[in-house]
């Protein structure tokens, strides 16, 4: 099964000029959206037309202040209309805006000023410390928000001290670079990923059809915006679409997302599977909270278990409709109300994009088989590359096809799974495991909140199968209980695919994102 291919006129046609903030700030007033909120946030609220007076302001700013065409800008900032307008204004500037995650220390954002080239920063006051420290690195200057230290220029009064007339965006290329996105560095150095402007249509038009917008949309991601899938579903995507962004400046938990849901009205949630399984771990939190607003919530990032979707769908009435995507390009495929939702997969692929399941000598395999997940490298939602690392870009970007890591398998119906990334999988008994199938059985016991299949190196069958667990609030982690979900599982899957082991945790390690760090488990 496939996406409807009745696709609406202008479908990812990218004109040659093109340039993000012309496209979401300029054609605010064509496309009759100056009235409605752009953002809404516990202590206020911004319409469009004041959303891109602001923006029009900051670039003015900016541009006096030295910020050039073409200059790199890094900006560290947690959630906040501050962070929209940076991004954007630096766009209008034609500068490129470099995202980095707020919780990374000094030595990180060393690394990332220097592999980057940027010349200034654009920050909050509460976050300024590291570039303060580092401010030799930046002639261009450190801008900061919301209280400015010795030694920055205070955001504020760049916007204060322009004049009302728009700011003329730069004329840029659609192939030109428009912002870099850094990413966690869980293993290693982080990479530079230099995004075009071409990416806000490929990426927005994917988006739009996906998940048609309805009138009176507001939508929230829970991730950082430094993170490209959020930037996209809280900023990006709304401003095209006409939706409201809603804002949540602290960091996710439980009560505070769904406080937000319900203050907010929020009706589409973007976030990750590890965020809907620590809501389903508080017992009766959906009758704490208002949720009658919500028509979808999506997940990405990591595999949402076929157990999560069916207790959040018990609990709260609704549909969370998986999507894939990698922060090379952001959404590849996924489910929506197009079609039918099929529980543990990430769906099928957006209109224009192509994907497959391929052997090593690039032959797609059967329905049902594992092979390896590629995606044509011809999409124009495609990153340009990684900065100053052109081996890098080649070792992923060759024979026509983007190498994602993972593997995958596709159903006869055209759903398609991840069994896991190449390096998460391994072979027990010389046959394969996918960790993913046995942490969905894992999931669907009463004890287990959150659960991690991990290999356990044996001389004698290659790999033991262990299972580390997170128990819910109440259940003891005691011999007993290991030898009831082991059997539990074992009754319910091939022998072979049984874990060996069962071990509890008090909480799986995770990357800033949110998704586990199964490397952190390996003994």
């Amino acid at each position: 099964m496939t996406m409807s291919e009745t696709l609406p006129d202008g479908y990812r046609q990218i004109p040659e000029r093109l340039n993000i903030a012309a496209e979401l700030i300029d054609r605010i007033e064509e496309r009759g959206f100056s009235d409605r909120p752009a953002f809404v946030w516990d202590d206020g609220e911004l319409s469009f037309a004041e959303f891109a007076a602001r923006v029009n302001k900051l670039a003015h700013g900016f541009a006096a202040n030295g910020i050039e065409k073409g200059m790199p800008v890094l900006v560290r900032m947690n959630n906040c209309h501050e962070f929209a307008e940076a991004v954007l204004a630096l766009m209008k500037v034609g500068a490129l805006p470099v995202l980095q995650n707020s919780l990374l220390g000094e030595e990180e954002v060393a690394y990332v000023l220097e592999h980057s080239d940027a010349r200034a920063a654009v920050t909050l006051g509460s976050l300024a410390e590291p570039l303060v420290n580092l401010s030799d690195k930046l002639p261009a200057g450190i801008f900061a928000a919301r209280g400015a230290p010795d030694g920055t220029t205070a955001f504020e009064s760049l916007i204060d001290g322009a004049p009302d007339t728009p700011f003329l965006t730069a004329d840029t290329g659609a192939n030109e670079p428009a912002f870099f996105v850094y990413t966690s560095g869980t293993t290693g150095r982080p990479k530079g990923i230099v995004h075009a402007h071409r990416w806000v249509i490929a990426l927005g038009d994917s988006n739009r059809y996906r998940l048609p917008p309805q009138e009176g949309d507001r939508a929230y991601a829970t991730g950082e915006w430094s993170f490209i899938s959020a930037l996209g579903h809280n900023v990006m995507f709304p401003l095209r679409n006409g939706v409201t962004g809603v804002i949540l400046e602290d960091r996710p938990s439980p009560e505070n997302v769904l406080k937000a849901v319900d203050r907010h009205k929020v009706t589409l949630i973007y976030s990750v599977a590890t965020v809907y399984r620590r809501i389903l771990a508080m017992e009766n939190i959906e009758k704490t909270y208002d949720f009658s607003s919500v028509r979808g919530c999506n997940a990405t990032g990591e595999a949402l278990e076929a157990a999560t979707w069916q207790e959040f769908k018990d609990r709260f009435g609704c549909d969370i409709w998986e999507h894939y995507g990698v922060s090379e390009m952001q959404m590849v495929l996924g489910q929506g109300p197009r079609q039918a939702v099929v529980p543990g997969s990430i769906g099928v692929p957006i209109p224009g994009t192509h994907v497959a399941v391929l052997d090593d000598d690039y032959n797609e395999v059967a329905p049902g088989e594992i092979g390896h997940f590629l995606i044509a490298s011809d999409n124009p939602g495609f990153f340009l590359g990684y900065h100053k690392d052109p081996d890098k870009t080649a070792a992923v970007v060759h024979d026509g096809w983007y190498h994602t890591g993972d593997l995958a398998s596709r159903d006869e119906n055209g759903y398609f799974r991840i069994a896991g990334r190449n390096d998460d999988c391994f072979k027990s008994r010389g046959i394969f495991i996918s960790p993913y199938e046995i942490e969905n059985l894992l999931r669907q016991h009463p004890a287990i909140v959150e659960a991690c299949i991990v290999p356990l190196a044996d001389k004698e069958i290659g790999n033991r199968i262990r299972a580390v667990c997170v128990l819910r609030d109440g259940v003891e982690a005691s011999p007993e209980t290991a030898e009831d979900i082991r059997l539990s599982v074992r009754a319910r899957i091939a022998p072979y695919k049984a874990p060996h082991v069962v071990e509890f945790i008090d909480a799986l390690p995770k990357s800033p994102v949110g998704k586990v760090l199964r490397r952190e488990l390996v003994s």
